[in-house]
Formats: structure tokens, sequence, C-alpha cells
């Protein structure tokens, strides 16, 4: 199978401290064998794995859908074009959708920031007589709801 790699070097190689490789290891993401006196030892493509966790943390996508991702590579050899390509495809709309819910914010806060009052409760604009409570808990405007959904 290869050079295997101890826990420390793994985190060396891969930026993360040891207590995460462990905490992946716990929830299933990654996956070590054991030496004759119980230390872990990682193949190889466990640093390409350890990369891709990081990688989807630094966007926002949670760990049941990295799990979900990871659960779809071969575990015993390094992916190929083709696997990455499939779970690329998998999350490119998800992240699609997070960049225009970003872009929207972006937008948003800037013309609230123009306004002044910086209050989504009193916006004469946005939530005349603070309507939006009708609509629910948390950011109601931000989830796709609009001013023209309160009434």
């Amino acid at each position: 199978m290869g050079e295997l790699l101890s826990i420390g070097e793994l985190g060396k190689r891969a930026g993360v401290a040891t207590s995460a490789l462990r905490f992946y290891e716990d929830q299933g993401l990654i996956s070590s064998q054991r030496t004759s006196g119980n230390q872990r030892r990682y193949q190889r493509p466990m640093l390409r794995r350890v990369a891709l966790i990081r990688a989807a943390q630094r966007v926002g996508v949670p760990l049941r859908e990295i799990a979900e991702a990871l659960h779809g590579l071969p575990s015993d050899r390094t992916p190929s074009a083709s696997d990455w390509g499939r779970l690329s495809r998998k999350w490119r709309e998800r992240l699609d959708q997070q960049i225009h819910g970003l872009e929207q914010l972006r937008d948003d806060l800037s013309g609230c920031i123009g306004c002044g009052c910086l209050s989504m409760k009193t916006c004469s604009l946005l939530n005349p007589g603070d309507g939006a409570t009708k609509l629910g808990s948390g950011p109601r405007f931000l989830l796709g709801n609009s001013s023209k959904d309160v009434g």
C-alpha cells in the first residue's frame, strides 16, 4: 500500500492539528490502520481527503455533507480526476446558491447602510411596520422572502 504516515506526519503535511485528525477519524471522514503498539498510521491518499475536508469547511459545507461526499470516493487509492469531477458537480449548485446568497447579503447591506437606520425592524422601505415577524424568525429577506410577502 506504500508509505504509511504517522498522525504527526499527516498533521504536519496537511497543516492540521492531530486533534482535528482524530476528530475527523471519529466522524468517519478519514481512516487509519493501527500498529501493534496501537498507533495510527495513514495511507497517503488521506492527505487529499484532509485537504478536501479543510477546503469544504472553509466554504461552509457542513461535516454531514462532507462525509456523504467522501463516502462516494475510493478509500484505498488517491481519487482520480473523474472522482473529483463527480464530487465537484454535486457541490457546484450548492456553492452557486451560497455565492448568490452572499452577493444578495452584500447588496442588501449596502442599501441598508446607505439608508442609515441599520434596522430591519424599523426600516420603512424593506420592513414597514415590522411585518416580517409574520414570516417567522431568522433573516427572512435574505432567505428569499421579500417585503412583498409581508402584508
